[in-house]
């Protein structure tokens, strides 16, 4: 009897010091969860049926092929080995695409400008980030969408910043107020690359602008040279127009990044039912005869060069034809997508955890849960437009990014999975436990040294009985998610620029940004 006393005791002793503990940051060997756990896990497809689609995607390459390729890409792809037919289609023999395949890179490390987070995408490793072209931004006060701005864009790329389980930022909407393209592109680069230190990519909307990127990504780097060793940012390319069209300017744009020393994602973005087959085994083989053709044109121009095989094809709600991105069937393709990427031996990107709902609602949880987890189990390299997307695409939410972090983080505790060894099976605790200890494992040694490296515990999410809710005033959701913006904002960009930097850029560039 007097013993129980001493145990409370030094339970809330030692409830004090995890509650302290848990307050600060992990040291990276306690971390659950971390950039690059190795998934796949989940297989949709066999052996046999990822055969079939490949064999698929190369009879469509040399029976059907591509049209509307550049004149330069042309020049390149026919010396490579493929073939004009007289409808101007480019064809691409077998022969042609397995000796792309033999020498097109398989280790790719995406950089981070400050080093600290740099993606290795080897293997079945995942990584969880941005992406997406919103035309509009979600404003939770009111529940209103208004054009989506560039002050938007950096303050989405700051908020990401602080994220632990946004791994990279893909630019994710539109700078609607910046009306000259070229000066859109060059500011969705610098407020991307002052916002945040991690990974980032962006595109082009005019091969003429590249140059001018270029320059500007050098000048941030602190020379041409020191880009080329560590490119911290990719281009996200367009380079097809579904089904099985180039996108002629965008290949331009490609070929000069490609020159520039700027990775690629080759992106191959269709939809199942309307500009791809309905089904989900033909719209994979479809995109991934795509993004072959893809591998083809950058190994034509430069051998090796690190490109990501973005295979995106979307789903479609045939009642209306509109775009479904929250779907059973969209977290199907891009898992059976990833599939294909191992296939390959390639690094690989698709899009999950994005939502067709206009709020950050319950709709948006299971549809963001389902894609996210499915895509990590898969091993999809890059998981791109994981937090924030709405609208099947078209709105950005600054408070669903970062309630996007602690679901991404539940999903990476299902990729990491279950370790099954003799400490984890733990008959030696049941034995003390059962025979001469309390009968419980609350407060044993072994209980307490795994809680925070075995658990994910979320940052927003409330896990608390329904009388501690009501004692703390029924904290909602959504208004924390809020209050975690303005926190993050009030503070200055921890990725901004050095003033003697940023006063060249401004007066290299016209900056927008204040």
């Amino acid at each position: 009897m007097t013993s129980m006393p001493r145990r409370a005791s030094g339970r809330s002793g030692g409830r004090a010091a995890r509650v302290a503990a848990r307050a600060s940051a992990l040291s990276e060997d306690m971390r659950p969860i971390r950039p690059g756990m190795s998934g796949g896990q989940y297989r949709p497809l066999s052996d046999k049926d990822m055969q079939r689609i490949h064999n698929t995607a190369l009879n469509a390459l040399e029976q059907i092929g591509l049209a509307d390729a550049p004149h330069t890409g042309i020049d390149i792809m026919v010396k490579a080995g493929a073939i004009l037919g007289e409808d101007g289609r480019l064809r691409f023999p077998r022969a042609l695409v397995e000796d792309t395949l033999a020498k097109a890179c398989k280790s790719l490390t995406l950089h981070s400008r400050d080093g600290r987070l740099d993606l290795d995408l080897s293997g079945s490793k995942v990584h969880y980030g941005t992406a997406g072209a919103a035309v509009h931004m979600i404003d939770l006060d009111g529940s209103n969408y208004r054009d989506s701005k560039l002050q938007d864009l950096h303050d989405a790329a700051r908020i990401a910043n602080t994220l632990d389980n946004i791994h990279f930022v893909q630019r994710p909407m539109v700078a609607r107020d910046i009306t000259d393209n070229l000066q859109m592109d060059l500011n969705t680069i610098y407020a991307c690359t002052s916002g945040t230190t991690k990974h980032i990519g962006t595109s082009f909307s005019d091969p003429s602008h590249v140059a001018d990127g270029l320059e500007m990504l050098y000048m941030i780097a602190g020379g041409e040279d020191k880009f080329r060793e560590r490119p911290f940012v990719s281009n996200t390319n367009c380079f097809v127009v579904p089904p099985l069209k180039f996108a002629t300017e965008s290949c331009q744009a490609m070929e000069a990044c490609i020159r520039g020393g700027v990775p690629v994602l080759l992106l191959a973005a269709c939809m199942a039912g309307a500009t791809a087959p309905s089904t989900i085994a033909g719209a994979i083989a479809q995109t991934v005869a795509e993004c072959l053709a893809g591998l083809v044109y950058v190994n034509a121009v430069k051998p090796g060069h690190p490109a990501i095989f973005g295979t995106w094809p979307f789903g479609l709600d045939l009642r209306t034809g509109a775009m479904s991105v929250g779907s059973g069937e969209q977290a199907l393709l891009s898992a059976g997508c990833a599939q294909m990427h191992a296939f390959y031996g390639l690094p690989g990107g698709a899009a999950a955890g994005a939502s067709d709902s206009k709020l950050p609602d319950m709709q948006a949880g299971w549809e963001q849960m389902c894609s996210a987890v499915m895509a990590g189990l898969s091993g999809l390299n890059m998981v791109y437009e994981a937090a924030g997307m709405h609208a099947s695409l078209l709105g950005f939410c600054h408070e669903s990014l970062i309630l996007g972090d602690d679901l991404i983080g539940q999903a990476q505790r299902c990729v990491r999975g279950i370790e099954v060894d003799d400490e984890t099976l733990a008959l030696d605790q049941m034995r003390q436990v059962c025979l001469s200890g309390p009968g419980h494992y609350l407060g044993t040694d072994e209980t307490l040294g795994r809680m925070q490296k075995d658990h994910v515990y979320p940052a927003l999410g409330d896990r608390s009985s329904p009388k501690e809710w009501e004692e703390k005033a029924k904290p909602n959701l959504l208004k924390n998610a809020v209050a975690r913006k303005e926190a993050i904002l009030s503070q200055p960009s921890a990725a901004r620029f050095d003033p003697e930097l940023d006063a060249k850029l401004r007066d290299r560039f016209k900056i927008h940004l204040g």
